[in-house]
C-alpha cells in the first residue's frame, strides 16, 4: 500500500497522505472545497448525484494543479448507497480522513403551500444525507483516532428564512447533528464542525433579480456577497492539523449577516 500511495498522493502539502470525501462537489461551494483540499495535498473523492461530467471536470482541475482525485456517483439520501461508497473508498485507499457534507438542495415555498414531497426531499438530502455518510464512515475515523467531519449548514439554519422552512429546518438539524457527533467522537481525536455560509456569489444567486440582490446586500454589513473560495479556505483550515482543538463549533461565513 505504501508504494501505491506514493503514486496516488501528491508529495507535498499539509494534507498529503489524507483521503477526503466531499459530497455534492461538482459545482459551486463543493467544487471550491474539493479544489482547496486537493491543493493542500489530499486525495479528493468528488461525489456527485446529478452531473458526472461536472464532477470529472473538477477532478481534472485538481490533477492539473498537481493533486489527485476521482469522481464517484452516489445519492447521499440513499443509506445503502452511502454504505457501498464508503466501503469502496476504504477498499481502494485503505483510509478516510476528511468528510465534508456539502450536498444540498432547495425546494423553496411558503409553508402553507409547501408539499410533503418538497419538505421530505430537502430533509432527506441535506440532513439525512449527512447522517448517512457520518454513520458509515465514523467507525474508520474512530479506528484511526484521527478525523475531520465538516458539515455545510447555512445562516438560514441559524436565523431562519421565509419561504425556506424545509431548507432552514434541514440546516438547523445539521447544527444539532454536528454538536452531538462532536461530543461522541471527540475522545478519539475526531473533530466535527459546521460551516454556515451566507449569500455567496454562485450560479444560483446570479439568477436573482437586481432588486432581490439589492435587498440581500442591504442585510450584509460588509456590503457584498462572499465567494465559494471564502468558504473553501475555512473548510481547508478545519480539515488540517491547525484545527485539532476545535470541535462542535458553528462558524458563519456571511459578512456579518447573522451576528
Amino acid at each position: 500500500m505504501e508504494e501505491n500511495q506514493e503514486k496516488i498522493f501528491p508529495a507535498e502539502g499539509e494534507l498529503s497522505g489524507k483521503v477526503a470525501l466531499v459530497t455534492g462537489a461538482g459545482r459551486g461551494i463543493g467544487r471550491s472545497i474539493a479544489l482547496a483540499l486537493g491543493g493542500k495535498g489530499a486525495l479528493v473523492v468528488v461525489n456527485y448525484n446529478g452531473s458526472g461530467e461536472r464532477a470529472l471536470e473538477v477532478v481534472e482541475e485538481i490533477r492539473s494543479r498537481g493533486g489527485s482525485g476521482e469522481a464517484v456517483g452516489c445519492d447521499v439520501s440513499d443509506f445503502e448507497a452511502c454504505g457501498r461508497m464508503s466501503e469502496e473508498i476504504i477498499r481502494k485507499y485503505g483510509r478516510i480522513d476528511i468528510l465534508v457534507n456539502n450536498a444540498g438542495i432547495t425546494r423553496d415555498n411558503l409553508v402553507m403551500r409547501m408539499s410533503e414531497a418538497e419538505y421530505d426531499l430537502v430533509l432527506d438530502t441535506n440532513l439525512k444525507g449527512a447522517f448517512n455518510t457520518i454513520r458509515h464512515l465514523s467507525r474508520y475515523f474512530l479506528k484511526q483516532r484521527w478525523g475531520r467531519i465538516i458539515n455545510l449548514t447555512s445562516v438560514s439554519g441559524v436565523a431562519g428564512n421565509a419561504g425556506q422552512a424545509n431548507y432552514a429546518a434541514s440546516k438547523a438539524g445539521l447544527i444539532g447533528l454536528t454538536k452531538s457527533v462532536a461530543k461522541e467522537l471527540a475522545g478519539r481525536g475526531v473533530c466535527v464542525n459546521a460551516v454556515a455560509p451566507g449569500f455567496m456569489d454562485t450560479e444560483m444567486t446570479r439568477k436573482l433579480t437586481d432588486r432581490v440582490r439589492e435587498n440581500i446586500l442591504g442585510a450584509i454589513p460588509m456590503g457584498r456577497m462572499g465567494s465559494p473560495e471564502d468558504v473553501a479556505s475555512l473548510v481547508a483550515f478545519l480539515a488540517g492539523a491547525g484545527a485539532g482543538y476545535i470541535t462542535g463549533q458553528v462558524i458563519c461565513v456571511d459578512g456579518g449577516m447573522a451576528m
